[in-house]
């Protein structure tokens, strides 16, 4: 037998109001079509739902089971609809700028999910992206979760996604780059260039915390936006600055790993549960996996450094 769910739809909605008058108001039909539409699902159930005289509407026993389930059935059905509209939906990521861990990932998901629709957004700082994954106007974020000058929104769900081993980014000449690994205590004698984007409150947030932990001097606080930026600036200027290892460096630059300890960057995935769908689920699975298969969540085997409140959090998290 068939169900419609228009008609199950109607009975719900007379077993709430218990009135026909009220109940084919509030789903904009005529008395005389909901009454017509109660009873043709009657016959085809072989039982009635209601009972009915000129005052009084109630459900019988077995319309009591019917409308019980019925609402469950209008429900799944209602989720299976947002469920596929949903999915065509570009998912708005936010990868703060380009060259960092957050464009690695899209990389990967241009590759594994190339029917995935997205749309990529740089708002420069996790801080700066808070307010529009709150309101439903990013899907997905990246970024370290202290720093931020508040507290993470508690309506907010993270997901680790990376202990970035951060290095020096040097001028060609700089007496830096005679070391293949650069002791952090030597950055001490070599003022640093300090480049970050106002939006990126986290970002300042470890490179003072840095600075603070090994006794580090800066030279010159400079507000950009992105890698090119950094290096244009380090070029320029000839100071050494924190930043990634990985990836393309202009001609004029090296970078260097820093050792004793290896600082550590904390990449996490934020998103807004309230807005979940089908295919952010699957982005989120294929990001743990690559974080998973690369290796992502391993401490380096010699000494590392974290900021307090993130040591704290890995911690309690192991």
């Amino acid at each position: 037998m068939d169900l419609d769910l228009r008609q199950v739809r109607y009975a719900v909605a007379l077993a709430d109001e218990l009135h026909f008058g009220r109940a084919a108001a509030r789903l904009t039909i005529a008395q005389q079509t909901l009454s017509s539409q109660i009873t043709t699902l009657e016959k085809r159930l072989g039982v009635p739902l209601f009972t009915r005289d000129r005052r009084h509407v109630a459900l019988t026993p077995a319309g009591e089971i019917f409308i019980q389930r019925g609402r469950r059935l209008l429900a799944d059905a209602q989720r299976l609809i947002d469920d596929v509209t949903r999915s065509q939906t570009p998912l708005r990521i936010d990868v703060l700028t380009d060259g960092l861990t957050p464009s690695v990932l899209v990389q990967h998901l241009r590759a594994q999910s190339p029917c995935l629709p997205f749309e990529v957004f740089q708002s420069q700082g996790l801080a700066a992206a808070l307010p529009r994954l709150l309101t439903g106007d990013l899907d997905l974020a990246f970024g370290r979760v202290h720093g931020l000058g508040r507290p993470l929104p508690a309506a907010l769900a993270t997901m680790p996604v990376r202990l970035e081993p951060l290095g020096v980014i040097l001028p060609d000449g700089h007496p830096l780059t005679a070391h293949d690994q650069v002791p952090l205590a030597a950055l001490a004698a070599h003022p640093l260039l300090v480049h970050t984007a106002d939006e990126a409150a986290e970002w300042r947030d470890w490179i003072d915390e840095a600075l603070t932990a090994f006794g580090l001097r800066v030279a010159l606080r400079v507000r950009g936006h992105g890698r090119a930026a950094l290096h244009a600036t380090v070029a320029a200027r000839g100071y050494p600055a924190f930043g990634p290892t990985t990836g393309h460096l202009p001609d004029g630059l090296t970078a260097r790993p820093l050792t004793d300890p290896v600082p550590l960057y904390p990449w996490h995935a934020v998103w807004n549960p309230t807005t979940t769908s089908p295919a952010l689920n699957r982005t989120l699975h294929l990001i743990h996996t690559y974080a998973q298969d690369h290796h992502w969540h391993r401490r380096p085997a010699n000494d590392w450094w974290l900021p307090e409140p993130d040591r704290q959090a890995l911690h309690s998290t192991n």
